[in-house]
């Protein structure tokens, strides 16, 4: 739970007052998944003494500050550090094992970093531009937090404000969370249709999330796979191209042409296969009845 106060030595979380963005929040999420109830005070200032389990963040220089001149570090990739990245590095470990066991935590807090924090630190740091757009606009994270901030013609505090943003950050990184978590439990299933792939072929006996952990394998056999089978969620079986990355939508081998936005019987006729049931206009996505429909699709587009 988040408490607000202004009196700061009832506080264990100091941070900014003013107008809040999503790496201080972010970070006031974090902490509170770490420390469980957590009361913070928001301020102008931060006081020369202060008591030693009270940690400060987004403001005063600090090690969970990045306004100091240079920056606060900058990750591999170029990305600098803003408030809920350097929260997210000292305690995101922390907070991983708090909730799970049982895992790769390393993997865990690397996915939920790329996921969500980068992005976060590198808006705040003015790497992405993220400009609200009056023709066309994608709403990110970001943007979502900052249009809790009161509005010019309103009576409501920042600091109401900034609690309401905390319950809808807290919602984003919990589901990121999960996701991530969900997607490293996966990595042996995937691993394990790696290791039984033939002929460019890779048949999962349930959907897992697959293209992270593919991509990734050092398993020289993952280079080999052009097509991925797995069960579908509306009957039957998926197939489905594999890209030359995972930015990139080429695929390693394309179905033919005269499969692409068909569907049924049309599909069918054109493909010799019996239980079809559809090709992606973008032809990266299809599907049949059966596995064995679905591996004959494929095996065909292979050959084609």
């Amino acid at each position: 739970m988040i408490k607000i106060t202004t009196n700061i030595q009832k506080a264990n979380l100091i941070t900014h007052c003013g107008i809040f963005h999503a790496d201080d929040v972010m970070a006031t999420v974090i902490l509170e998944k770490l420390l469980g109830n957590v009361t913070v005070c928001r301020v102008f200032e931060v006081p020369q003494t202060l008591k030693s389990h009270v940690i400060v963040y987004d403001i005063g220089g600090g090690e969970f500050d990045h306004h100091q001149k240079g920056g606060n570090g900058i990750r591999k990739n170029g990305v600098p550090y803003a408030a809920s990245g350097l929260i997210w590095k000292r305690f995101g470990l922390n907070v991983i094992k708090k909730y799970v066991q049982h895992t790769n935590f390393n993997e865990v807090w690397d996915s939920v970093d790329k996921m969500l924090i980068q992005g976060i630190d590198a808006t705040d740091n003015g790497v992405i531009n993220n400009s609200n757009s009056q023709v066309v606009s994608t709403m990110s994270i970001c943007q979502l937090i900052s249009n809790y901030n009161p509005l010019w013609d309103g009576d409501e505090s920042y600091d109401e404000a900034f609690v309401k943003a905390c319950r809808v950050a807290e919602e984003t990184f919990s589901n990121v969370m999960k996701k991530a978590i969900s997607s490293c439990k996966a990595k042996s299933y995937v691993q394990e249709a790696i290791d039984k792939s033939s002929n460019h072929i890779m048949v999962l006996d349930k959907f897992v999330p697959w293209q992270r952990h593919l991509y990734l394998s050092t398993n020289p056999k993952a280079i080999d796979i052009w097509f991925v089978i797995y069960p579908s969620l509306r009957g039957g079986y998926n197939w489905q191209t594999v890209t030359t990355d995972l930015k990139k939508h080429i695929p390693m081998k394309a179905v033919p042409k005269e499969w692409c936005g068909l569907k049924g019987e049309a599909l069918q006729k054109v493909t010799g296969i019996k239980t079809a049931i559809f090709c992606h206009d973008g032809g990266f996505i299809g599907a049949a009845e059966t596995v064995q429909d679905a591996i004959l699709m494929v095996q065909k587009a292979i050959t084609s």
